[in-house]
């Protein structure tokens, strides 16, 4: 039987409309000094523990924030604590993979429409083309970046009219064969017919409509930032062990839950098991890293890889054997919009100490060095520490 204060924090979760109704940037909305910028996952214990992939994303966004003049400046300014990196959810920020928000970076804003009362942030996704999400230190990234945060902003900025509820675009992306993390080409499609008509002269900029095409993954930063709104709806119940926060930042992995909000449980992080697309040892590959885990925690991406062939047949033989019992035995209940789809959504720390696992999640694959970028796609399996440690200072 479900605690009365974990079905209290689900409750809470599912009571909610996310909606993506405006831009904002982390210091209109967050007030985030200049010097600061937003990574995935846990905090970092010093500076020397920054992972490659995200030290590179953070060059990136120190020269595109002006803060240095070039990426070698930037690191020095990172190393010297005058730039400085702190995790994205602690400010309603969640971030791809090493991807890495500055102070005047232009965010998706999701709110929660039923009550006002929650706004989480995203950065606009990079889809195919140079991505800091894969960490590397390049003008390419740069200019991408800069291309994002200006003409593709204007374009998206006309489009989103009124405000584009999320939920209804994830159940038409899980109807289609979408999974909602790894695999989103169903519910991104939806969402852009729905920019081109809300846009009132539709959307005639060739460069953009030929990068919406190949991009198959523009909801996935939309849905993560819906996915955590719902999560933040859940914070505070007290004895609630209802997981509202869940990533990685190449180094540890780590969840909160509703009754300690703000308290990362962490431990190492070890590197998603898949195969690579490059011709790199297996060592290459970086530990568990982004944001995207609290999808699953949230109960798809891979928890509901069933929903998804496509990512099924990608992705299938790396599940741990119980996949499938962790895909049930993690779950809270349903979500009025997905019961047509028999998916149950959220997770807890009871339930993942009871089933002595956490949940699988699909994950990028990045290259440790910062030099390749991603080296695939491959299953994290969450051990059941973190979710045991939270429990414990819960009931302590």
């Amino acid at each position: 039987m479900l605690h009365p204060a974990d079905q209290l924090a689900f409750d809470k979760a599912m009571v909610t409309q996310p909606v993506w109704n405006r831009f904002n940037t982390a210091s209109e909305a967050l007030r985030l000094d200049e010097n600061v910028l937003l990574h995935a996952g846990p905090a970092f214990a010093s500076p020397d523990q920054i992972t490659a992939p995200v030290l590179n994303s953070a060059c990136v966004a120190a020269v595109w924030q002006g803060l240095a003049q070039n990426f070698d400046q930037a690191e020095a300014m990172i190393n010297a604590g005058e730039v400085i990196l702190k995790p994205a959810q602690e400010h309603d920020v969640v971030t791809p993979l090493a991807a890495v928000v500055s102070a005047d970076m232009p965010l998706h804003t999701v709110y929660d429409a039923w009550r006002g009362q929650q706004r989480v942030y995203a950065p606009i996704n990079a889809g195919n083309r140079p991505a800091m999400r894969l960490g590397l230190r390049s003008e390419a990234v740069l200019n991408h970046i800069r291309w994002l945060n200006t003409r593709f902003l204007d374009v998206l900025e006309k489009g989103i009219a009124e405000g584009i509820a999320l939920v209804p675009l994830a159940v038409i992306g899980l109807m289609g064969g979408d999974d909602c993390h790894g695999r989103t080409p169903v519910a991104a499609q939806a969402l852009i017919a729905e920019l081109k008509d809300r846009s009132t002269s539709g959307i005639t900029d060739d460069d953009v409509l030929a990068f919406m095409d190949s991009s198959p993954s523009l909801f996935l930063n939309l849905w993560m930032a819906a996915t955590k709104c719902m999560m933040k709806l859940a914070e505070g119940i007290d004895g609630s062990s209802f997981v509202t926060a869940a990533g990685g930042n190449g180094r540890e992995v780590g969840i909160q839950i509703s009754g300690l909000p703000g308290r990362w449980f962490t431990i190492p992080a070890s590197p998603p098991k898949g195969a690579f697309d490059v011709d790199l040892p297996q060592d290459r590959a970086l530990g568990a890293i982004g944001d995207s885990a609290v999808v699953e925690a949230f109960g798809l991406g891979a928890m509901a890889i069933d929903l998804s062939p496509e990512q099924k047949k990608g992705l299938g033989a790396y599940l741990p054997d119980d996949a499938q019992a962790r895909m049930s035995g993690l779950s809270v209940g349903a979500h009025p919009y997905f019961r047509a789809l028999n998916v149950q959504l959220g997770s807890t720390a009871r339930g993942a100490v009871k089933q002595g696992s956490g949940p699988v999640i699909g994950l990028g694959i990045l290259d440790r060095l910062g030099e390749a970028g991603r080296l695939g796609g491959g299953i994290y399996d969450m051990p059941v520490a973190p979710f045991a440690d939270a429990l414990k200072a819960l009931e302590t």
